[in-house]
């Protein structure tokens, strides 16, 4: 449930919310939808009432790694993407690019076939 690499890359990154040092690793991707950044922590944190900016690992835990990718879904309105089956569109909102979008296809449909029976 937490990101393999170490979030050094994520260091000094204020559109995360990144400002202080020792934020890219300590704010590294977690839970099921890898919530990354401060300011994505703070958020969560704020919609739940528990400080995982305090905690951040926690994120790593159930129930927690399960709540925060829906809370992320649910606050980035990812369904009528979904529903339009725009999967370049929801991997754009939640990575910011296109990074593993093959993958991410492949996966799909795998989960369509099983789901669908």
């Amino acid at each position: 449930m937490a990101e393999y690499a170490s979030g050094e890359a994520y260091e000094n990154h204020e559109d995360l919310g990144n400002t202080e040092p020792g934020d890219g690793k300590r704010f590294k991707g977690r839970g099921l939808i890898q919530l990354t950044g401060r300011a994505n922590y703070r958020q969560f944190s704020q919609a739940i009432g528990e400080d995982f900016v305090a905690n951040p690992t926690q994120l790593e835990q159930l129930p927690y790694c399960v709540l925060v990718a829906g809370w992320f879904w649910h606050d980035r309105n990812l369904n009528p993407l979904a529903d339009q089956d725009d999967v370049v569109a929801i991997t754009r909102r939640i990575n910011g690019g296109t990074n593993g979008l093959e993958d991410r296809k492949d996966f799909l449909q795998k989960a369509k076939a099983v789901l669908n029976g």
